[in-house]
């Protein structure tokens, strides 16, 4: 199995929809850009969102698998994919790649 790097490139936030919809929370996403970690055999690597695991867990043991080209050449380079988490108020970008 391959070795697959998750590296969060943006973090959004639209407060409009968290006043509109979303009851005060104190803790949210503790996620920064640019922080990355290592995905070895598949599995979900330590520290990683819980949330955005699973939002990109999929592609993840995919790659791990020497598989990829998804969606038939949606991505420049076919051992990657872009993915978000599924917070819709705050979400983060991940790009998603195999390492050697």
């Amino acid at each position: 199995m391959k070795k697959v790097k998750i590296t969060a490139i943006r973090k959004a936030s639209y407060p409009d929809l968290s006043a509109k919809y979303e009851n005060p929370i104190e803790h949210t996403c503790d996620i920064s850009e640019g922080e990355s970690w290592i995905s070895t055999d598949g599995q979900k690597p330590e520290g990683l969102c819980d949330s955005a695991w699973e939002s990109m867990r999929w592609f993840v043991e995919e790659l791990a698998a020497g598989r990829g080209n998804f969606y038939d050449g949606w991505m420049k380079n076919p051992n990657s994919a872009m993915i978000s988490c599924n917070d819709g108020f705050r979400p983060v970008s991940f790009y998603i790649e195999t390492i050697e």
